[in-house]
C-alpha cells in the first residue's frame, strides 16, 4: 500500500498528489529535495526518511520530479514499474501545458491524473501477483541423466587409453623440465644428427655420441663453475680485524659523524645546560590576515601557471583548419542526452576523479548522479557533450562543499560569551593525522581574535602527549603574553597527567574555564582507531557526560577510501555508544597534510560528501599560520584539472 504519490516541478510547485494515508507528505518530500536533490546525491534513485522510503524519478527534459512514498517495513516490487508508468502517461498526456515552462500556466492548467492513476496502481499490482507456476524439473530432463549413458556408449575404451597415453608423456616431460637446461643439449644434437627413431619415439645413441654428451656436460658443468668462484672472489674483500667500518650508502652523501651526534655535551661528568630557547616567531607567523582572519585555500601553483602560458603559445602557432574541425567534433544538435552518450564520458571523468583521491564509491555515486541530473536534457547546437557533463559535474561538486550547514565558531563564541559559559571544542580522529598541531593552530587563530583559550590534554594514552601541548602552551604564552592583554592570562594548559579517564578531566577544564572565565575550551582526545571497540566507547561517552558545543573530527587529506570507513565508523560508534536517544555526532571536519598532495584533493570530496558535513579548516603547513578555511571553487578547479 502506497502512502503517497506526488508529481511537482523542479521550481517547487505541486501539481498532482496522491494520498494514500491521512499523514502529509509534505515532511519527507521536504526532507528529500533538502538531502538529495540540492546536495547533488541524485545517484541513487531511493531515500528513507525515519519510517518510509521514498523512490523518485527525474524527468530533465520537462523539469518534473516523481516521487512516491511506502513504509519501509514493506517489499513492494511493483513500485519501479508503477513510477515509469505514471511517468510515460503524465508527460505524454499533458505535453503541451507543461512545455510552456510558466509557473503561471502550470497554476491554471488542471491536472486531473487521479482516474488514470488508480488504474495504473491496479495494473502494477495485479502484475506482481501474477507469476507463472515453476514446476519441479524431472531427472530424465537434467543433463547428469544423460551424460552416463554417452559417455559409456561412445568413448568406450577409447579415453582410458588416451588418458593413460597422455600421462606417461606428461610425466616424461616433467622429468625433462626438471633437468633444465641440459634438455636442450641432448635434444638439439639427437635432430642435427638425424639418427633412426625406435618404435617408442625414442632416440638411439652410438658410443662416440654418449662420449661427446658428457664432454659438453663436463664443460657446461666446469664453465659455471669458474663463474661461480670469480663472482665470489669479487665479492670477498679484506676486512680490517677489530674494526667495523660504517656502511656507506650509495648516492648517499657523506655524512659526517660529528654533525649527526646529539648526545648532550658533559663537562666534568655533568651535563651541560641548553641555552635558552628563542621562541620570538612573531615575524614568522603573523600570517592569518588582519584581525586574525583566516584566508582563503588556493590550490593553484606558479608552476601550474607557467606551463598554462607556455602550453598557450605553441597552439596558438597551429593551423585553424584542424582546430575548427576538432572544435566542431562530438556537438550535440539540439537533441535529448541519453545514457548511451554520457557513457564514455562518465567513464573518463570517474577514473579520473578516482585517481584525484576521491574514494571509488563516491566516485561511482557522483557520476551516477550527473548521469541521471541530464539525462533526457536538450542541449544545445554548439555543446559538446564532454563540456556539459564536465560543468554539470562541476556545479555538483561545489555544492558537495558547501554543505547545509555552515560553522562559524567566531559567532558561536560571542554568543556563548553573552550567556557567560565557555565554547567547548572535541577533537577526535585517528592516530597520527595531526590533533595536537592543528589545536595549536586554532588556538592561535582565536587568540589573534582575542578570545581566551583553555587547553584540555585528555589525550592520557600516547607517552609525550601532555608534554607536547605544554610545549604549544608555552609558544603561544610568548607570542600573547598577559602584558598585551592587561594582565590577563590568554592560553593556559590544563592537565592530570597520565593514565586518567578523560571524560573527567574534560569535565573539569570545562568547570575551570568557567571559573576563570576562559572564553573556549579546546579538548585534545587521544587518537584511536574506528574498529577499537573499547576507545570508541570512552569517546562517546567524553562527548555524551561533557556536550561539546563542536565535535571535529581531523583527518588527512593523503588517504581516499580509507576516509569513508573511518568517518562512517566514527559516526556509527558515537551513536551505538552514546546510550541517548539523539546522539551527538561529528559537527565539522579539520583536513590537515593538505600540502603534501599537490591537486590530488579528493578526500575533501569523499569526507564532505559521506557526511553532509563541512570542512571548517585546512592545514596547510607546520606553523601557527598554516591554517585556511575551504575555497570550494579553488578545490573543485584543482580536482578537474587534467
Amino acid at each position: 500500500m502506497l502512502d503517497f504519490f506526488t508529481i511537482f516541478s523542479k521550481g517547487g510547485l505541486v501539481l498532482w498528489c496522491f494520498q494514500g494515508v491521512s499523514d502529509s507528505c509534505t515532511g519527507p518530500v521536504n526532507a528529500l529535495i533538502r538531502s538529495v536533490l540540492l546536495q547533488e546525491r541524485g545517484g541513487n534513485n531511493s531515500f528513507t526518511h525515519e519510517a518510509l522510503t521514498l523512490k523518485y524519478k527525474l524527468d530533465n527534459q520537462f523539469e518534473l520530479v516523481f516521487v512516491v512514498g511506502f513504509q519501509k517495513i514493506l517489499t513492494l516490487t511493483y513500485v519501479d514499474k508503477l513510477i515509469d508508468d505514471v511517468h510515460r502517461l503524465f508527460r505524454d498526456k499533458y505535453r503541451t501545458e507543461i512545455q510552456q515552462q510558466s509557473a503561471l500556466s502550470l497554476l491554471n492548467g488542471t491536472f486531473d491524473f487521479q482516474n488514470d492513476f488508480m488504474r495504473l496502481l491496479r495494473e502494477a499490482e495485479e502484475s506482481s501477483k501474477i507469476r507463472a507456476p515453476t514446476t519441479m524439473k524431472k531427472f530424465e530432463d537434467s543433463e547428469k541423466a544423460k551424460k552416463p549413458v554417452r559417455s559409456m556408449i561412445e568413448t568406450r575404451g577409447e579415453k582410458p587409453k588416451e588418458k593413460s597415453k597422455n600421462s606417461k608423456k606428461n610425466k616424461g616431460a616433467k622429468k625433462e623440465g626438471s633437468d633444465g637446461p641440459l634438455v636442450t643439449s641432448k635434444t638439439v644434437p639427437a635432430e642435427k644428427s638425424g639418427l633412426p627413431v625406435g618404435p617408442e619415439n625414442g632416440v638411439e645413441l652410438s658410443k662416440e655420441e654418449l662420449i661427446r654428451r658428457k664432454r659438453e656436460e663436463f664443460i657446461q658443468k666446469h664453465g659455471r663453475g669458474t663463474e661461480k668462484s670469480g663472482k665470489s672472489t669479487k665479492s670477498d674483500a679484506p676486512k680490517e680485524k677489530g674494526k667495523k667500518a660504517p656502511r656507506v650508502w650509495p648516492l648517499g652523501g657523506c655524512a659526517n659523524n660529528a654533525v649527526l651526534d646529539y648526545s648532550t655535551p658533559t663537562t666534568n661528568g655533568a651535563p651541560e645546560v641548553a641555552p635558552p630557547e628563542d621562541i620570538n616567531l612573531t615575524l614568522q607567523i603573523r600570517g592569518t590576515g588582519a584581525g586574525g582572519q583566516l584566508q582563503d585555500l588556493d590550490c593553484s601553483s606558479s608552476d601550474d601557471e607557467g606551463a598554462t602560458q607556455n602550453s598557450t603559445k605553441p597552439s596558438a602557432t597551429k593551423g585553424t583548419l584542424g582546430g575548427m574541425f576538432g572544435m566542431l567534433k562530438g556537438l550535440v544538435g539540439s537533441k535529448s542526452l541519453s545514457r548511451e552518450d554520457m557513457e564514455s564520458v562518465l567513464d573518463k571523468m570517474r577514473d579520473h576523479l578516482i585517481a584525484k583521491n576521491v574514494a571509488a564509491d563516491i566516485a561511482v555515486q557522483l557520476c551516477e548522479s550527473v548521469a541521471s541530473k541530464l539525462e533526457g536534457k536538450v542541449m544545445g547546437t554548439f555543446s559538446t557533450v564532454t563540456s556539459t557533463v564536465k560543468q554539470a559535474l562541476q556545479e555538483s561538486l561545489v555544492q558537495i562543499l558547501q554543505p547545509q550547514r555552515r560553522v562559524d565558531m567566531l559567532r558561536d563564541i560571542m554568543d556563548a560569551q553573552r550567556r557567560q559559559r565557555p565554547y567547548v571544542v572535541t577533537f577526535c580522529g585517528v592516530n597520527g593525522v595531526g590533533k595536537s598541531t592543528n589545536l595549536a593552530k586554532i588556538s592561535f587563530w582565536l587568540l589573534e581574535n582575542g578570545f581566551s583559550v583553555l587547553i584540555a590534554a585528555c589525550d592520557t594514552f600516547r607517552a609525550g602527549a601532555v608534554e607536547q601541548l605544554r610545549t604549544h602552551t608555552r609558544r603561544l604564552t610568548t607570542l600573547h603574553p598577559p602584558e598585551k592583554h592587561g594582565g590577563r592570562t590568554m592560553v593556559q594548559l590544563f592537565e592530570k597527567g597520565y593514565g586518567k579517564d578523560a571524560a573527567g578531566i574534560a569535565m573539569e577544564a570545562i568547570s575551570f574555564a568557567r571559573n576563570q572565565g576562559f572564553d573556549v575550551v579546546l579538548v585534545d582526545t587521544a587518537g584511536r582507531m574506528q574498529d577499537n571497540a573499547p576507545l570508541m566507547t570512552a569517546l562517546a561517552k567524553l562527548i555524551t557526560v561533557n556536550t561539546p558545543d563542536l565535535v571535529l573530527f581531523v583527518g588527512e587529506a593523503l588517504v581516499g577510501n580509507e576516509a569513508v570507513d573511518q568517518l562512517v565508523k566514527f559516526n556509527r560508534a558515537l551513536a551505538d555508544h552514546s546510550g541517548v536517544q539523539t546522539p551527538r555526532l561529528i559537527d565539522g571536519i579539520v583536513l590537515t597534510k593538505f600540502d603534501t598532495i599537490d591537486d590530488k584533493v579528493g578526500a575533501a570530496i569523499s569526507m564532505t560528501y559521506i557526511t553532509s558535513k563541512p570542512i571548517v579548516f585546512v592545514g596547510t603547513g607546520q606553523t601557527y599560520s598554516d591554517l585556511r578555511s575551504l575555497n570550494a571553487k579553488a578545490v573543485v578547479a584543482a580536482l578537474m584539472k587534467a
